[in-house]
């Protein structure tokens, strides 16, 4: 399997980091460890290195009082790099006060933007952050070529069906256990479907350690049943949906 949205490099990792790491290759578990900004894109470059992972490079939107400099993060680029992101839009935690919310919003579309230009400089997929901005993220990928997957994914079916006719993947993790998910879950082709993580985040059920790439048993088993197919026919498919969006890993 892939966890195609890990965050191994953070905090919650420093004691048990490799054997973590270690445990997850021993099982076949390929990963792609993901930057939040340029520290920690730095940081999961350095990791993939040394364990033989891979790394997404890019500013979270909730870190945007960053600057996102186009050139730094394209000097990051090196032969473990197989994503832009994770870069998005995220209205969750919009400030107070009506001309506020508009520059906050603003300032991360153009942030998006410039991440969206970058992936097509590499020729690299993006890896895409959304809550609570589904309409305004499908109305700037809608007039641009670059492709990728939506991280986590917990919009409505109306809103699938939009980001499936842009040829987007669809990433499922723990929050299914969450907020339910099931009949969007259904409509995902099985030829669309990402599996991930968000790890250390979205912990499943039954899952007694700090949630890691391990916990993918348990996300395949229920997304397996609720679409009525076969945990290695899951497997299979997840498997190979990644290798064509990510083309530059090698398993």
């Amino acid at each position: 399997m892939i966890d195609t949205h890990a965050h191994l490099n953070f905090s919650q990792f420093d004691k048990n980091r490799e054997e973590i790491i270690s445990k997850c290759l021993n099982n076949n578990i390929s990963i792609i460890n993901i930057g939040t900004n340029y520290k920690s894109s730095c940081d999961v470059i350095e990791i993939a290195k040394k364990y033989n992972l891979y790394a997404s490079i890019g500013l979270h939107p909730l870190d945007i009082d960053e600057d996102f400099d186009n050139k730094k993060y394209k000097e990051l680029f090196c032969e473990k790099v197989i994503a832009i992101g994770e870069t998005g839009l995220d209205y969750w935690y919009k400030p107070k006060g009506k001309e506020k919310r508009a520059t906050y919003k603003e300032k991360q579309k153009q942030v998006f933007i410039k991440h969206i230009d970058l992936a097509s400089q590499l020729r690299l997929p993006l890896i895409i952050h959304c809550r609570v901005a589904f309409d305004d993220l499908y109305e700037i990928l809608k007039q641009r070529e670059v492709k990728g997957v939506i991280h986590s994914f917990t919009g409505n079916i109306d809103e699938l069906k939009k980001f499936l006719s842009l040829g987007y993947y669809i990433g499922i993790n723990g929050i299914i256990f969450k907020i339910d998910l099931k009949e969007v879950i259904k409509a995902i082709p099985i030829d669309r479907i990402l599996l991930e993580t968000d790890c250390p985040f979205l912990s499943p059920p039954g899952f007694e350690e700090i949630n890691n790439p391990m916990s993918l048993e348990i996300i395949v088993k229920e997304v397996s049943k609720i679409k009525k197919c076969s945990v290695s026919d899951l497997v299979k498919n997840t498997d190979e949906n990644a290798l064509k969006l990510f083309n530059r890993i090698d398993i």
